[in-house]
């Protein structure tokens, strides 16, 4: 080949690959470069609306493929105070009337309550505890007090107004409203609360004298107060169901009735001789700080509560959330440790290197406050989840993604398994004829003949009962494969005898070639498309079969998410008419991804129909 021609060559070649300059050929040239499966590909690519369907359906696959790296499922995962959260992040949005100017800021589980320097309450977040109760439905003397603390329980509120007066609302139905006998002696008296706090269910206030009441739902929380102690109280931590003191010479004592043999009463041995000056408590850890800078954690710590970082210098504040701590050092470095599942030890960067002077430090169970000294507020931790949560407090997203792919891994190999099964006796039916025809067609007609759904319900209560989670999986897999290989046997078989007597197949036989070659190397790729039609096709269809058994029951069990289990879960009257999230979103993707998939089907059907393959 000569230079010039060589140029034109490449000339030519750069521009079809990248220009896409397209060249222009008479008809019989353009019939010569066509091959079918480029006809195949043109008809299919043609319909805006197959294409469109075939981009869903692998944005979908893509996200339940890699989603799971990201989102990651922990099977074991439950918290009883995030359910039922409808969509949105919305935790930590303050509202604009509070930017900069922030009196005080009191987190709960999923909202935030705050006082403004002129003395209006704000709420945001996911406000609403049950169907009537709205902590954003403020009393109307509450909004006319002149509140001076707020505290946030897990589904109350409580204030302190200037004269000493406690307001609670909220949930009230255990008690959390009722005050003590003691506690209105000594507000008649002319009581100073320094301290407010709220947990599940009870409240409690330490007083300038020394005293701590602590008022709620008596049954599952320890709220006593020893008498020994009453005097000598400072500050008081409260976990989930109890608390501990900090008296006022400078030691830590659990105060409570139930103090022998609570873990939270059995202190570090290198607590012992040291002055703390404070503490801070988790669900069910509590930390304590020295007039030295030392922090020290004991309790229920298996979320890494007592993994304390490396401070660059003594702390001189503590804070507790639910499962972490939150802390201040002298050089004015914020430090946080613990439970990081919703970010919320994720220290902004602004906070972590000191070079903003923190004013105040608000924390709740999964968001964290900081004021600055200039007035911004700073905010991070849960925001919020994107599909809400379930009865179990499971964010949805990664429930959805995780089941899909289990939902489309079963699809998938159940269609592999079918199609084997399929190819392998309809290619034996079809081109041996005779009684191998009749002996396959038979069985075929026997296990097309069985009732499918009723049967896979039966098979999997009596086998599937005795496996796990994972074993339950590769059955329903089996099962689908094996019971629906019947129609791909009939598909192959018929395209089999009708091709079986063309010349090429006559041509390898005369060649001496095999008669399994012949079925397999040579007849089988003339019906590839077909093929891949059908399977496409079964693909969504065993989809919603899986689906169909995990929606009775039959599939596979929770707490292993599919997208059948997850719309079971929902299945009643309760969910559907509140929680509209847990069933709108795993049917929307589910309907979705099958309709996706069948339109996908229809386009190759059309693609490889040469009746309709028109000019």
């Amino acid at each position: 080949m000569s230079n010039n021609k060589k140029e034109f060559f490449l000339v030519r070649w750069f521009k079809r690959l990248f220009l896409g300059k397209k060249e222009v050929v008479d008809i019989m040239q353009e019939e010569q470069l066509q091959t079918p499966f480029r006809t195949m590909l043109k008809k299919f690519l043609h319909k805006k609306t197959v294409v469109f369907a075939l981009v869903v359906f692998l944005s979908i696959f893509a996200l339940v493929l890699i989603g799971p790296r990201y989102w990651v499922l922990d099977l074991s995962e439950q918290d009883s105070t995030l359910t039922n959260l409808p969509p949105g992040y919305n935790m930590m949005s303050i509202p604009k009337e509070m930017q900069g100017k922030v009196a005080d800021i009191a987190a709960g589980n999923t909202f935030g309550l705050g006082i403004d320097t002129d003395g209006h309450i704000h709420t945001w977040g996911t406000t609403r505890i049950t169907e009537k109760i709205d902590l954003a439905e403020i009393p109307e003397e509450v909004r006319n007090a002149d509140i001076v603390m707020l505290a946030a329980g897990s589904d109350h509120a409580v204030a302190v107004d200037a004269n000493g007066e406690i307001l609670v609302w909220g949930n009230t139905r255990l008690q959390q409203d009722k005050v003590t006998n003691d506690m209105k002696k000594d507000q008649k008296d002319g009581w100073n609360i320094i301290q407010l706090e709220a947990s599940t269910q009870f409240s409690a206030v330490v007083t300038d004298e020394g005293n701590a009441y602590l008022w709620g739902n008596k049954n599952q929380n320890d709220i006593s107060v020893t008498k020994k102690y009453q005097g000598k109280i400072a500050k008081v931590a409260l976990t989930s169901n109890n608390y501990v003191s900090l008296l006022t010479d400078g030691t830590v004592a659990y105060t409570g009735a139930k103090g022998k043999g609570n873990p939270l009463s059995t202190q570090p041995k290198e607590m012992k001789g040291k002055t703390i000056v404070d503490i801070a408590a988790t669900s069910s850890a509590v930390a304590a700080l020295s007039d030295e800078g030392e922090v020290f954690v004991w309790g229920n710590t298996t979320r890494g509560e007592n993994i304390l970082p490396e401070f660059s210098a003594p702390v001189k504040r503590i804070y507790g959330g639910r499962y972490h701590f939150v802390a201040v050092t002298e050089d004015n470095k914020v430090y946080s440790w613990g439970d990081n599942k919703y970010h919320q030890t994720d220290v902004p960067a602004e906070l972590a290197d000191g070079s903003k002077e923190i004013a105040a430090l608000y924390v709740g169970n999964h968001q964290n406050y900081a004021l600055t000294s200039d007035g911004e507020l700073v905010t991070w931790g849960l925001k919020g989840f994107l599909l809400g949560t379930d009865d179990l407090g499971r964010d949805m997203l990664t429930r959805i993604i995780n089941g899909g792919a289990v939902t489309m891994t079963v699809g998938a190999i159940s269609v592999i398994i079918a199609t084997i099964i399929g190819v392998l006796l309809g290619g034996l039916a079809g081109y041996f004829g005779g009684k191998v025809d009749i002996l396959i067609m038979r069985i075929a007609e026997i296990v097309g003949g069985m009732p499918f759904i009723p049967f896979a319900m039966i098979l999997s209560a009596v086998i599937g009962s005795r496996m796990d989670a994972n074993q339950r999986m590769y059955l329903i897999m089996v099962v689908l494969g094996v019971l629906s290989w019947t129609g791909t046997c009939r598909l192959v078989r018929a395209q089999i005898l009708a091709q079986r007597e063309m010349e090429y197949v006559t041509a390898a036989k005369a060649m001496g070639i095999k008669e399994t070659a012949i079925v397999f190397r040579h007849i089988l790729p003339n019906v590839f498309s077909l093929l891949l039609v059908d399977m496409t096709l079964s693909f969504a269809t065993c989809m919603l079969t899986e689906s169909t058994l995990s929606y009775l029951g039959f599939g596979i069990p929770l707490p292993q998410p599919t997208w059948g289990n997850l719309l079971d879960g929902a299945n009643n009257s309760v969910v559907i008419q509140q929680y509209w999230w847990r069933w709108v979103f795993p049917a929307a993707i589910f309907g979705l991804c099958t309709i996706c998939i069948n339109m996908i089907g229809d386009g190759l059907r059309d693609a490889v129909d040469p009746k309709s393959n028109e000019r």
